[in-house]
């Protein structure tokens, strides 16, 4: 099958190539387009007139979410709504059957309310990723497609070998010994594995289910004082963790905000909040009991890529 992925050269781009390039043929549209192992072709922006034909369209290209904020409003906008408008009129106008587009939870809800999130919730993005996202999933939803696919994706945090996101802040923390001093907020949150998120790709690209939106994440959430003691664990150290009292946690992060120190309230609710995200609907459209590899195992894979071979992206 042939396969076209925009933002060819990213995290979750080079993760797919490494997972495809042996059952499907792959081209790739990019900002730059180097040479690739893998890739037959990679096309730069300025050429999309000139793709070759293709079976599936995978639009990964967007604006990262900037946690430190300081990217502009409408760059978001610019990319995220821009390109996904540009790539999926030329879907609809080519011979191409299936479009994938990897939107987020962000553009679903800043933060869950109830015990998990799932597509049912009427979305509330907070802040311009969240909202270029949903800016552009109701720019595709605008649109007729016919006999066409369209898989509107939302996946939680991804990670793996390549990324270089929140996790490895935190597994920066950790292996410097430095002690995490919330251990007494038993929070959970949902994460999604690079080697799950490939298999799922590959199960919509193979069994075409239902058009729709769809929620991303493995199948069980987990603790951040578990995901410490793992990451001490990838290192052979003990995790230090610190239960200090909830109470005068919140009482410092009230102080902090007043006096602008790194933990405030909202840092706080961030950083102790659940985010459970519910992958059911995934499950039963693709007829899955339970995802190829489970959190814990999916993170230890990912937190030995932390200090082994960097390059290495997915196994063969």
């Amino acid at each position: 099958m042939n396969l076209l992925i925009t933002g060819i050269h990213g995290f979750v781009g080079s993760n797919l190539v490494s997972a495809f390039k042996k059952s499907h043929k792959i081209y790739g549209l990019d900002i730059i387009s180097p040479e690739k192992e893998g890739v037959i072709k990679t096309f730069s922006w300025n050429d999309i007139n000139d793709l070759p034909e293709v079976d599936t369209i995978i639009h990964l290209a967007g604006k990262a979410h900037d946690t430190k904020n300081r990217a502009e409003a409408q760059v978001y906008f610019d990319i995220n709504l821009g390109l996904t408008e540009i790539i999926f009129d030329y879907f609809l106008q080519s011979s191409a059957k299936r479009f994938i587009f990897f939107s987020s939870v962000k553009a679903a809800a800043d933060s869950v309310e109830g015990d998990y999130l799932t597509e049912d919730i009427v979305p509330k993005p907070v802040g311009p990723y969240g909202e270029s996202k949903i800016a552009a999933e109701k720019y595709i939803q605008s649109k007729e497609w016919n006999d066409k696919s369209v898989y509107i994706l939302r996946p939680c945090m991804i990670h793996g070998p390549g990324n270089k996101g929140n996790l490895n802040l935190l597994y920066n923390v950790v292996t410097r010994g430095i002690p995490w001093p919330l251990g007494a907020f038993e929070n959970r949150r949902s994460f999604m594995n690079i080697w799950n998120l490939s298999y799922i790709v590959e199960q919509f690209i193979l069994k075409n289910p239902p058009s729709g939106v769809y929620h991303l994440a493995d199948d069980e959430p987990l603790s951040t004082n578990k995901l410490i003691e793992l990451i001490a664990e990838s290192k052979n150290k003990k995790a230090r963790i610190w239960k200090i009292n909830q109470s005068l946690i919140v009482a410092l992060a009230k102080m902090g905000g007043l006096c602008r120190f790194p933990l405030n309230p909202e840092r706080l609710r961030k950083l102790t909040e659940n985010y459970i995200v519910s992958n059911q609907k995934l499950k039963n459209a693709l007829s899955i009991e339970q995802l190829p590899i489970n959190v814990e195992t999916g993170l230890k894979q990912t937190l030995g890529s932390f200090h082994k071979d960097k390059t290495r992206i997915i196994p063969d």
